[in-house]
């Protein structure tokens, strides 16, 4: 049976797996602060207001920017949103070297984001969740070891 490495705060051990740990990235020609910033501000088409999220401080008002009804996502989100979240994530672990030795370092581990908060990127905190982060940071791990 594999390890399991659960994940959640960004001040626990391997808290830096969150989207909300401070991690610039680079994508689509801009910096972002975080990945949780990049993927909340793919949800919509107004330019304008994904550079608003973009340039939050904090990766939780970005990600409540996000969730916000206000203004209308875009309507392919649902078949798009583990593409956008996979290409942030190589983007991040790509980009800093310490967060690529980490990820290898997990072996074949299983990455689980452990939260009651989230049943579709997290597991829901029981184990009933789809674990989709978990699984996209897996995948990433993978490709990471084919270089």
């Amino acid at each position: 049976m594999s390890e399991e490495i659960k994940f959640y705060s960004t001040k626990d051990a391997y808290g830096c797996f969150s989207n909300f740990a401070a991690y610039q990235i680079k994508l689509d020609g801009k910096t972002w602060p975080t990945t949780e910033h990049y993927f909340q501000a793919q949800k919509f088409y107004d330019s304008d207001y994904q550079e608003k999220i973009r340039q939050e401080k904090s990766p939780t008002i970005a990600a409540r920017l996000g969730r916000s009804r206000k203004v209308k996502i875009r309507s392919d989100w649902e078949s798009v949103k583990e593409s956008i979240m996979r290409k942030a994530l190589v983007a991040k672990f790509t980009q800093h070297p310490e967060l690529t030795k980490i990820l290898l370092n997990t072996n074949d581990a299983i990455l689980i984001e452990h939260t009651t908060n989230d049943s579709y990127w997290g597991d829901g905190g029981d184990g009933t969740g789809k674990n989709r982060l978990g699984h996209l940071l897996m995948s990433v791990r993978e490709e990471l070891r084919q270089k």
